[in-house]
């Protein structure tokens, strides 16, 4: 049976709160007036209050016994009934009374119609949801909202999990349908011990790709193509939901042989041909992940060859630099011309003759260029059959109706066994630069060629960047999928269009739209000019180029550094255990933990192990050296185990949203930020570099991953993304704000500098989201002014562009598609971000996206640049991230800080057990600050919300982290409600 605190059943609570009570308990005059109409005494009238106000709040009759005594006080107190009165219904009045409550609230009793509501919409659900308790849920949401009455959490969890098995099964069974003899011959041979002849074995399937080297291509080649021989696994599966498929082999993917083995044939076959599906999709993209890592490896490595062949030549380009210095000292000395040329020819003949010197000259020209594309050759020889191989594989295809580069790979493809130095130039290459065809085209006699070595780095190098701008695709994959296939259509957007533009407060026409954004733009420059004519912050010198006066950090008053002072005094010490079991029996966040099947688990004492696996694997302790330092209580089997089954990245997110929506009930939050303000930085992790995360990054030196973290302005982080350091960090700047569904929901994104780009202004724009980075070099970007006769007093030179209204009204319904695709679900601005990249020539959708960025951007940097306290907010937002980034250092300190995980998704899910006890710790200490204000304030201690608003709840002082590793879940801590309220002075100073 599911557990009841899994699912949403609504429940009373144990010690509900004076604010619970008196917004969802208290009758209203209507409410009041119902019950003496239908009651003759205290009794009666006093129990249909309370059954009513009951039924409003759980959608079914509790037992009288069951009703919390609180809540019936506080009816008591409502009703002026007094407090002898008791609730004790006959049976005959009880029925009576939940009929008309029924009929006064208009719900229908369940009963058979009402299981016919349920079942539908179990049937329906079962199909994309996978745990029952999320079958529960949606059954009461249908329930409820159909009218009827809620049946006993027992009967919901029965049906739910009967219709689950019933339509797993028809799943399974459809599956094993299709599957032939040889088929299942397959997939049994996958499941025998390991052996030099096995196409394909268990260990294989589920092996994480490792780092792009020469071997590891060819390796992961050989994968694909043996995947490949099962290749109608797609086709098999069609009639799957893809959420169906992604669970069924993820399920498989935690099994071992032997396990499998005892499954059900027809459930195996399925789990098996799930799996393989998932590993031929992202086979597609690891392989394209190691052509791209291939080709930027190639372009690199000539380059620094170009920069050891200029140092080799260095003394040949001073000599020849010297004598041309020797013949413009001759010229200098203005000779007649006869006289001129004697001289010249003397030089050049003192040092070698003409023609020495015009050889010496041929040979370091090409080296004192930025051109390294005539050295990528050598480079690129070694990985040229399994380039063409994998080129051959994955069947790549252009997204736009330019389709020349594909035609090209075509052709390459089909002289790939030529070995003559030229092929016939009867491609349109008109795509590629100058530089390029300096080196491609060639004459072999009156004859115009190309040149086939240099043919095939250049068309492999325009492969890999159209990859990169989404220019080109690799169908079946879903990195590189084409994302025109995710969007909506214009049709399915047309009914959405209008409420969502009403709701971002935007015209929902081209024309409109425009004008809109015209008119903003032309009334904000000319404000902003009269502001910055008469504020002396901003300075533009005789040379136009403008400056913006420092902002000063504001020094803490005594008064802070006395109170902070004060509070950790009272703050006690605790273990990070401690922490998290007291956050467990604050908001039961692990009820999310449990297999993968969705069973309940059936482990000893679940929540103590849950405990200890969060704390082992968030610290980096490990499994082994987590397990030495729990007197006995755990083995790393044990930790691993539940690690393995129980734990998945959406499984610890959803503690994650639990632990932030209870910080967020605080008052104590309040005083450090709206909720309104969150911003986006990342920070680096080392790994092991055997895998195609790790990257070498310049800015923080060393190999590692980038875990991008969305941190509010009340310090809790809402979302973390764990990146390759190669990757542009904006392109993930708005997933973090559409993935979190916590409580707290910010409209306003602060950033690095890496958050100027163009496109994700606009982006950001048409989701309702206020981009504002953090931009040092801001004088380098370029304002557009609304139109060509716009002139302004004193910020005219600013300006040095106008904005390109035509081509944003042009494709105005392409960014609409886009925006409400991502508004419905259908992708994550990440998807778009990526491809809208400067590189693509052809990519229409960016040229539209940076447009509209242009004015966006332009907007923002004129309130930037006039608002004093915008760049102090803008400064104060960022600098809370980074200080984030201080706090999970200190808690990450096992292996020295290390990922030892070479499986980029394993890598994930320890970022996100980080992020779940950083959450709990800076809970723990919200809690703890509030319970010390309140007590400084029962002293009489003065304390003003300007103070406390210089602290944060990013304290490690009071925590240890050494040790001996016990904790006592029989630990009651106090009631997280208690830790609610602030004394009144400070709640009076807040604004919110």
């Amino acid at each position: 049976m599911t557990a009841i605190e899994r699912t949403a059943y609504p429940q009373f609570k144990d010690r509900p709160t004076r604010k619970t009570l008196t917004e969802l308990y208290t009758p209203t005059p209507s409410e009041i007036q119902f019950a003496r109409a239908n009651t003759r005494n205290p009794s009666n009238f006093l129990s249909l209050v309370v059954l009513l106000k009951s039924f409003q709040r759980l959608g079914y009759f509790p037992a009288p016994a069951d009703i919390p005594s609180a809540i019936i006080g506080h009816l008591k107190s409502c009703l002026n009934v007094g407090k002898r009165v008791d609730l004790t219904p006959s049976t005959t009045s009880l029925n009576r009374f939940q009929q008309l409550i029924r009929t006064y609230l208009n719900v229908q009793p369940y009963g058979i119609e009402a299981q016919q509501v349920a079942t539908t919409a179990l049937a329906n659900a079962a199909l994309i949801k996978d745990h029952p308790a999320d079958l529960v849920n949606i059954a009461i949401e249908e329930l409820v909202k159909s009218r009827y009455e809620l049946p006993a959490f027992r009967t919901l969890d029965e049906l739910a999990m009967t219709i689950r098995l019933r339509t797993h099964q028809q799943l399974f069974e459809q599956v094993s349908a299709q599957l032939s003899t040889t088929d299942k011959a397959y997939l049994d041979q996958i499941l025998r011990p390991q052996s030099e002849d096995a196409e394909m074995t268990l260990n294989l399937l589920k092996a994480p790709p490792k780092k792009a080297s020469l071997t590891h291509l060819k390796e992961l080649q050989a994968k694909y193509e043996s995947l490949m021989s099962f290749a109608y696994a797609q086709r098999i599966l069609v009639d799957l939901p893809p959420a169906k498929i992604k669970y069924f082999a993820a399920q498989a993917q935690v099994l071992d042989i032997a396990e499998l083995a005892k499954v059900n044939p027809s459930k195996r076959y399925t789990f098996l041909v799930c799996l393989i599906y998932r590993a031929q999709v992202k086979s597609r993209d690891h392989l394209a992940d190691m052509f791209l890592k291939r080709m930027l490896g190639i372009h690199n490595r000539a380059k620094t060859r170009l920069v050891e062949l200029r140092e080799q030549h260095l003394a040949t380009t001073e000599s020849m630099l010297s004598i041309f210095g020797e013949v413009l000292d001759a010229s200098a000395q203005k000779p007649s011309p006869t006289a001129l040329g004697k001289q010249v020819q003397g030089i050049l003949n003192a040092h070698g003759g003409a023609q020495a010197l015009l050889d010496q000259c041929k040979q370091v020209s090409p080296y004192n260029t930025k051109n390294h594309l005539p050295l990528m050759w050598s480079f690129y020889v070694p990985y040229r059959k399994p380039i063409f191989r994998m080129v051959r594989s994955l069947n790549i295809k252009s997204t736009s109706q330019d389709q020349s580069l594909v035609e090209a790979l075509h052709f390459l493809l089909e002289h790939e066994d030529r070995r003559s130095q030229y092929l016939p130039a009867d491609l349109d290459l008109s795509f590629i630069s100058a530089q390029w065809r300096q080196l491609v085209y060639a004459h072999d006699g009156e004859k115009e060629v190309l040149v086939r070595r240099q043919l095939e780095v250049c068309l492999f190098s325009y492969l890999a960047t159209e990859l990169n701008t989404g220019d080109a695709c690799v169908p079946g994959s879903e990195k590189y999928a084409d994302f025109r296939d995710q969007l909506l259509t214009w049709e399915e957007c047309q009914p959405l269009l209008e409420q969502y533009c009403q709701e971002l407060g935007i015209p929902s026409t081209p024309s409109g739209f425009i004008k809109h954004l015209k008119d903003q733009l032309t009334q904000l420059a000319t404000e902003v000019d009269q502001i910055c004519k008469d504020d002396p912050q901003i300075t533009i010198n005789q040379d136009n180029k403008p400056s913006l006066k420092r902002l000063t950090a504001e020094p803490r008053s005594k008064s802070a550094v006395q109170l902070e002072k004060k509070i950790l005094e009272k703050l006690p010490e605790r273990s990070v255990l401690d922490v998290l079991s007291n956050v467990q029996h604050w908001v039961n966040w692990t009820r999310h933990f449990g297999p993968l099947s969705g069973a309940e688990p059936k482990l000893s004492n679940p929540i103590e192990r849950y405990l200890f696996t969060t704390f082992g694997y968030a610290t980096n302790l490990g499994p082994n050296e987590t397990a030495r330092h729990t007197r006995g209580k755990m083995t790393a089997h044990m930790l691993s185990y539940v690690h393995r089954r129980h734990f998945t990245t959406q499984k610890i997110e959803a503690a994650i949203r639990d632990i932030i929506n209870a910080y967020a009930s605080l008052k104590l939050p309040r005083c450090w930020g709206t909720g309104k303000q969150a911003a986006a930085d990342g920070s680096k992790f080392e790994i092991y570099d055997n895998n195609l995360i790790s990257e070498y990054h310049i800015r923080y030196g060393g190999y590692g991953g980038i875990a991008y973290h969305h941190v509010s302005d009340q310090y809790i982080a809402l979302f973390t993304h764990f990146i390759s350091c190669g990757v542009w960090e904006a392109v993930y700047i708005l997933d973090g704000l559409i993935n979190n569904q916590s409580d707290i929901q910010p409209d306003t994104l602060h950033a690095d500098t890496q958050g100027q780009c163009a496109p994700a202004f606009a982006l950001s724009y048409l989701l309702g989201i206020q981009l504002m980075p953090r931009i040092r070099n801001w004088q380098g970007l370029s304002f557009f002014r609304p139109s060509a006769d716009a002139v302004y007093e004193y910020i005219d030179p600013l300006f040095d562009k106008k904005a390109n209204w035509r081509l944003i009204e042009m494709h105005w319904q392409d960014l609409m598609r886009v925006v409400l695709s991502i508004r419905a679900g259908k992708l994550l601005p990440s998807t778009i971000l990526r491809r809208l990249n400067s590189n693509s020539k052809k990519n229409r959708l960016y040229h539209a996206f940076e447009a509209l960025g242009h004015v966006v951007r332009t907007q923002f940097l004129l309130r930037y640049i006039s608002d004093k306290g915008l760049r102090r907010q803008v400064s104060e937002c960022t600098n809370k991230v980074e200080r984030y980034h201080q706090f999970l250092d200190w808690l990450f300190f096992g292996k020295e800080g290390v990922l030892t995980d070479n499986d980029p998704e394993q890598q994930e899910k320890l970022l996100k057990y980080l992020e779940l006890v950083s959450s709990a710790v800076i809970l723990q200490n919200a809690v703890d600050i509030s319970t010390a204000v309140q007590k400084l304030h029962e002293e009489g201690y003065e304390i003003k919300q300007e103070d406390l608003a210089t602290m944060s709840p990013y304290l490690t002082r009071n925590l240890r982290r050494y040790g001996d590793y016990v904790v006592d879940t029989n630990d009651i801590p106090q009631p997280l409600e208690l830790a609610i309220p602030l004394p009144i002075k400070i709640l009076e100073a807040i604004t919110i």
